[in-house]
């Protein structure tokens, strides 16, 4: 069967990468693209999908910012770009492998490249939320993208994803995932990516 990305509650992860508060001057759109991610984190909780944060080398890097509220989980340290490090290898073995994951954080070039590289040639379906992800420079985000999309990752958005999950009015956490779905998602720059395909 191909695959055609549906994302659903039942063996899916949320990845959440090295989202630091060193990157908070410096990433192109980071309070947007960390309100993003917290709602990402907010709607898998709700939805009981679980979640795996690292931090890249924060002694130099600095801790999680804290409006991403991912607080009682546990950081994964790291110092390579991939987030499958030996205890995120673990961590996923321990929730039962699960084979889609939903992507954010920073930096699109670097760390959240060579996380889709690893996890797409073990077979898995990697969901990137584009308006979750960023880099220093919006040249680098972009390509970013549109060369991880050519490696089989699929590209979509926050409010993207949270429909997906709950795919029907009538699921039972409907109603709190609305909620937030209240305002729409704020402009991350991705319509650049759209007139350059």
């Amino acid at each position: 069967v191909a695959r055609i990305g549906r994302l659903s509650t039942k063996g899916s992860v949320l990845l959440l990468c090295d989202i630091q508060e060193k990157f908070r001057p410096t990433i192109f759109q980071f309070t947007n693209i960390v309100s993003n991610a917290a709602r990402l984190l907010q709607a898998c909780r709700i939805l009981s999908i679980p979640q795996i944060l690292t931090e890249q080398y924060p002694k130099g890097l600095g801790p999680t910012v804290p409006e991403l509220g991912a607080e009682g989980l546990k950081p994964h340290t790291k110092t390579s770009f991939s987030m499958l490090t030996e205890s995120v290898e673990s961590a996923l073995k321990s929730l039962g492998d699960p084979q889609q994951v939903i992507l954010c954080g920073i930096e699109a070039q670097a760390c959240i490249a060579c996380t889709t590289y690893d996890l797409v040639e073990r077979g898995m379906e990697v969901h990137i939320v584009a308006d979750a992800v960023s880099s220093r420079s919006q040249t680098d985000r972009l390509f970013a993208l549109s060369r991880l999309k050519q490696s089989g990752a699929f590209l979509t958005t926050t409010e993207g994803v949270l429909l997906q999950l709950v795919q029907d009015a009538k699921h039972p956490n409907f109603k709190e995932i609305q909620k937030l779905l209240a305002h729409p998602s704020p402009d991350t720059g991705l319509l650049a990516f759209f007139s350059s395909l």
